[in-house]
Order: structure tokens, then sequence, then C-alpha cells
């Protein structure tokens, strides 16, 4: 007698998933990400101690403990290198500040104040070197080290920068509307420099204070750098 044989079924889920490639592919993208956010660290912290000429692709392979051929896979030359690690966190800095000047604008009803621009643009910039960590403290010291470079620091500078200060300079004209714009952007230079001069934490004021003031504490200079800059923007634009 004939048996009617049916063909198996196959049991659901032993089929192999269409969708595992695609699972590689994310995987392996993460995994580039992460690499490149640590050669990221790892070259700031080197660039910030050492400088753009003294720090080499191989310096950093050798602190993340990669063969430094794998460096030229991610970076064509230590200037691109160089160039990435200042964006990286440019970005970051220079957006939020942009906020905090449009929403002070906002608030004040177009009517701003020369300590609280100062405040918006200044504060909101030190709140990051003191709640981001020794990381953002590098960089910190790296953008001062860029700024006083002009052969290719200026470049920089204006490049990640000169939108979010512009903006600072028209709310400061508003609040000074009878001083020079002469005086505005002299005491725009004088406030960036003491700032500049604060990321670089270069130890000076410790030594010369006695210990009473210490370069790593900017809740100290954030409690009076804005007021003690506005106090010389009224003195040179003729104000009590």
């Amino acid at each position: 007698m004939p048996v009617d044989v049916k063909p198996r079924r196959k049991r659901p889920g032993k089929a192999k998933s269409p969708k595992a490639a695609p699972s590689k592919r994310v995987t392996k993208a993460a995994q580039r990400a992460e690499m490149m956010e640590q050669i990221l660290d790892v070259s700031e912290e080197l660039f910030s101690k050492h400088g753009l000429y003294g720090v080499t692709l191989k310096d950093v392979a050798k602190r993340l403990g990669v063969h430094h051929t794998l460096m030229n896979y991610y970076f064509e030359d230590k200037k691109k290198l160089f160039d990435e690690v200042f964006a990286r966190r440019a970005v970051v800095t220079s957006t939020r500040r942009m906020t905090a000047l449009d929403e002070y604008d906002q608030a004040t009803n177009g009517k701003p104040t020369v300590e609280g621009a100062l405040r918006a643009f200044l504060d909101t910039d030190l709140d990051l070197y003191i709640q981001g960590g020794e990381r953002w403290k590098n960089y910190g010291a790296l953008g001062a080290q860029v700024a006083n470079t002009p052969e290719w620091g200026a470049e920089l500078m204006d490049k990640h920068f000169d939108p979010v200060v512009l903006r600072l300079i028209d709310l400061l004209k508003r609040a000074l509307p009878k001083c020079s714009e002469e005086d505005i952007f002299w005491g725009y230079h004088f406030v960036t420099g003491a700032l500049l001069l604060t990321l670089a934490r270069t130890g000076r004021i410790d030594k010369l204070s006695g210990g009473v003031c210490k370069s790593e504490d900017f809740s100290a200079v954030k409690k009076r750098m804005a007021k003690f800059m506005a106090g010389g923007f009224l003195a040179v634009c003729g104000k009590p």
C-alpha cells in the first residue's frame, strides 16, 4: 500500500536570520567609533602637554598599546588628527555658549547688561571645565596653546569660535550703546586673554599667592571673572 510521504517541515527558528550580517556591520562600526574616541582622548592629553610638534603618531599608538600602522588607517597625518581633536570639543563649547547668549538675550527682552552677557559667555564655558573632568581640562590647555600659535592656531580659532564671539560683541554693543567699537573689541581681547590664561593652568598663580589661589580652581574663577571684566568695560567706556 503506497505511503503518502509529506515533505518534512523545518522547525521555526532553524533558518538562518538574514539580519546576522547587518548586526556584524553595526558591531564593527561601534568598535571603530570606540577606537576613534580612544585615539582622540589620548591625543588630546598628549597634545595638551607637549603641543602639536612634540607628539608623533607613534607616541599616540604607543600610549594606546597598538601598532603604529593602525594610526595611518584612521588619520593620514598628525595635523589632521590634531584638527579633529580640537574640533571635537570646540563644537560643544561654541554651541553651548551660543545657546546661552541667545537665551539671555531673549530673557532680557533685548536689553542686556555687560555682566549678564559676560556671564552667559564665560560661565557657560567654565562650567564645562568644572564639570567635565580632566579631559575637558586637557582640552582647555590645548585651546590656550592654539590661541597663542598665530602661524596656524588663529585659523582654527576663527573657524570654530568667530560666530559665538561676534554674538557676544553684539550684546556688548547693545549694553554699551555709547561705547566705541574699538573699546569693545579691546575689552573682548582682554577677556579672552584672561580666560585662555586660566585654561592653560600654568600654576603661576599658585606660586605667586603662596597657595591662596590655585590654577585648578575654576569655580573661584567663575565667581569673579565676569564681574571683574564687566568693571573693566564700564571703566573704559566711561561708565561709573
